[in-house]
């Protein structure tokens, strides 16, 4: 019996939005592209700016979606929050940007990549109470403990 696979519904809400796409064969995440109205541009600094993908998204039950920095923003000094996208969620996708590098601003124009969508599997898991934890070598060994 072959199943079916899933699938990752995307609706514009602008016209002018773009959906989502993979830059290359291996690329775990989709690149996703601001969405900015008219001729104007989203001037990103220290402090977090929303910035519009024009674009929402239908997750299949059983997965998630997270919004990750892209490198190449990184490197010059513009992030991003890491978020989630839980599956019941059907509000707009939005990016929130942030500088942390040298840079006192960056402008975003419609069309730019500003992030990646990494669709996750969620572990099939629950929750139990208990007295004690097994031990382990690390065990309640902190940031930094294991000397890397």
């Amino acid at each position: 019996m072959t199943q079916t696979p899933s699938v990752l519904k995307i609706k514009k809400l602008k016209s002018a939005a773009k959906l989502p796409q993979r830059s290359s064969e291996g690329a775990s995440g989709f690149d996703v592209y601001a969405c900015i109205d008219g001729e104007d541009q989203v001037v990103i600094e220290r402090k977090p700016t929303l910035v519009s993908t024009g674009i929402a998204i239908e997750i299949p039950s059983g997965y998630d979606v997270q919004v990750r920095p892209r490198s190449g923003l990184s490197s010059k000094g513009v992030g991003i929050t890491f978020g989630t996208i839980d599956s019941d969620y059907r509000g707009e996708v939005m990016v929130t940007m942030y500088l942390f590098g040298e840079d006192s601003a960056f402008e975003v124009k419609h069309g730019d990549r500003i992030a990646q969508l990494v669709v996750t599997k969620l572990a099939d898991l629950t929750i139990e109470e208990v007295a004690e934890l097994s031990k382990t070598e690390r065990d309640t060994g902190g940031h930094g403990s294991t000397g890397r």
